[in-house]
């Protein structure tokens, strides 16, 4: 009997093959999405931070808004029960914070392991490392000294990255994360009493250049960058720990003059902006609105206009700007009204104060008049730049290798290099620079600086040495006057001659057809004597840029530097003469 025939197993056998196919289908697009979680940073980075957001309190996330002050080179008892009950998301250092690299190490490795002991998340801690006249971290101490960012700016882009990165690898070393650095604002008024020798120009193109580069060099060491004082603070005529400034700038001018660094810091990625304590009244006519606590600055301008998603946060609550205009706690709960993800407490706000703070944003959540999600918002900016830089992987650091990892030695060199590549002829119309060692010379000094007669001998011995005070005596300026008479050049160093008229006098008596000035600081300096036949200029007194000066003066290396600040329509920001 023959086999009856099944015609529908064909069919069946089709059927299981494509069920079999969409099965390993489904399966290969799980795989796929599986691995894409896990292999794209950004969303493993998302899911981890949105799995501690879910577990956290709301204490917990209004917490992590606040940067607080814990003065002591050594975590006290008092310090350590309030990190554990506040649990707060920063920490910043101030004077009384700084010991040596391994007593700093000590210090914040207390910090973060009291945090994870009481279960919270490891802080940001951070500091103004600026260079130059703002630098926490001393020399004496076995950090290293670095200049103004002017010099920075001199040197161009590469050189000021590698700046970042140099200052950025000290903070690490000791356990920093975060450099309340660069200062993005302008120095459009000379006489600005807190930013002038702060920033990195007053040219918005070329500043807003070096800006991001050291941004770059900073966050590409693994350290958290932040661009001050937005929407600008180089304006001022006010110091705003003082008092509230005001600034009626139009928006067009901000456009094309303040925000050009700070557009350019956004595109650098930068992780962190600081807003200003100043009353920008075109912009927001609220009156006596401080730019840190305006929904107008903050929230529609940084975040939504500019798209600027990191964290912002204010400049000290206890500036006299905030401090005499408002009530503290109410000014805390405008800052969050406005879109602030972080209040810095500032050096004059004590734990007791803080905790009220704090406090005081969780009672305004209960009844309603801020909602969590706005606070959930700021938590997660704030735990998202924690994943970013590895904080929520945080280990301790070994305080005895400290000094190694600070590598201060090595940056001397680096430093040498800056000088040299920074110190900016700035013009020469007599063709004095280089000066040939044979040419009978007067070189005219700064008895103070007595360096300058050890560096600058060692290229040529045809010199008549002419020191002088600080602020040269007329007996003095004649001395100078009468060596210049017997000489083919003649070379006049000033410091800070723009606010020294017996400086000003000096160089102003002598020859000016064959004198080179050199302004060891101030590159204004020249506005007090325009018309010596060449001006150099290296921006800071640190001890690298008088070995630099010399050797450019003499021809022993190359003129690089370029100006960092416009002194006039033909000598503008960026240009130079090369010899």
């Amino acid at each position: 009997m023959p086999t009856p025939k099944v015609e529908g197993l064909s069919v069946v056998k089709s059927n299981v093959s494509v069920l079999q196919s969409k099965a390993w289908g489904v399966i290969t697009l799980a795989l796929l999405f599986i691995l894409s979680v896990c292999g794209n940073p950004a969303v493993a980075q998302t899911s981890r931070v949105d799995d501690l957001l879910n577990a956290m309190t709301l204490e917990q996330k209004v917490a992590q808004m606040f940067m607080v002050t814990l003065h002591g080179a050594a975590l006290t008892q008092d310090g350590a029960a309030f990190l554990q009950e506040i649990q707060p998301g920063a920490v910043v250092l101030f004077t009384s914070n700084i010991g040596s690299p391994a007593s700093m190490t000590r210090l914040t490795n207390g910090y973060q392991q009291t945090i994870i002991n009481a279960g919270g998340v490891p802080l940001i801690i951070a500091i103004d490392q600026e260079g130059g006249v703002v630098s926490r971290l001393p020399q004496e101490q076995g950090f290293t000294f670095f200049p103004t960012p002017l010099l920075f700016t001199a040197a161009g882009d590469e050189l000021t990255r590698q700046g970042g990165a140099a200052i950025a690898t000290e903070l690490a070393a000791v356990g920093i994360n975060m450099n309340l650095a660069p200062v993005a604002d302008l120095e459009t008024y000379r006489e600005n009493p807190i930013i002038s020798r702060r920033a990195f120009g007053n040219d918005p193109v070329i500043t807003g250049e070096a800006v991001a580069a050291f941004i770059e060099g900073t966050q590409g060491t693994g350290v958290m960058a932040t661009a001050k004082h937005f929407p600008g603070h180089g304006e001022t005529r006010e110091d705003s720990h003082g008092e509230l400034p005001i600034l009626p700038l139009t928006r067009e001018r901000l456009d094309t003059v303040e925000l050009v660094p700070f557009r350019a810091a956004i595109e650098a990625d930068v992780s962190a902006v600081m807003v200003s304590h100043i009353w920008f009244s075109q912009i927001d006519p609220t009156p006596s609105m401080p730019s840190s606590l305006s929904p107008v600055i903050v929230t529609d301008l940084l975040r939504e206009e500019l798209g600027f998603d990191g964290i912002i946060m204010t400049d000290a609550m206890d500036m006299n700007a905030v401090d005499m205009t408002y009530n503290f706690y109410d000014a805390v709960l405008m800052a969050v009204n406005a879109g602030v993800d972080m209040l810095a407490m500032g050096p004059g706000i004590g734990t007791d104060v803080s905790r009220n703070a704090v406090q005081t944003v969780i009672d305004a959540v209960r009844r309603g008049e801020i909602t969590e999600a706005r606070i959930t918002e700021s938590a997660r900016r704030v735990l998202l730049a924690k994943e970013r830089f590895n904080l929520l992987d945080w280990q301790p650091l070994d305080p005895a290798g400290a000094t190694d990892r600070v590598d201060a030695e090595g940056h001397a060199q680096y430093l040498e290099a800056l000088f040299r590549a920074a110190t900016t002829v700035a013009y020469d119309e007599q063709n004095l620079v280089p000066v040939d060692p044979n040419t009978r010379t007067a070189i005219i000094f700064l008895a103070t600086r007595y360096q300058i007669q050890a560096e600058c001998s060692q290229y040529s011995s045809n010199i008549t040495w002419v020191g002088v005070s600080d602020e040269p005596s007329l007996d003095e300026i004649g001395w100078a006057t009468a060596a210049a008479r017997d000489v083919d050049t003649v070379v006049v160093w000033t410091q800070n001659a723009i606010n020294n008229e017996a400086q000003q006098r000096l160089v102003n008596a002598l020859p000016r057809e064959k004198t080179i000035a050199i302004a060891i600081w101030s590159p204004y300096d020249w506005q007090m004597y325009p018309e010596v036949g060449a001006y150099m200029v290296t921006y800071s007194p640190a001890r690298p840029s008088v070995p630099a000066a010399c050797a450019i003066l003499f021809g022993a290396a190359p003129a690089q530097g370029r100006l960092a600040v416009s002194l006039r329509l033909d000598l503008p920001a960026g240009s130079h003469d090369t010899q």
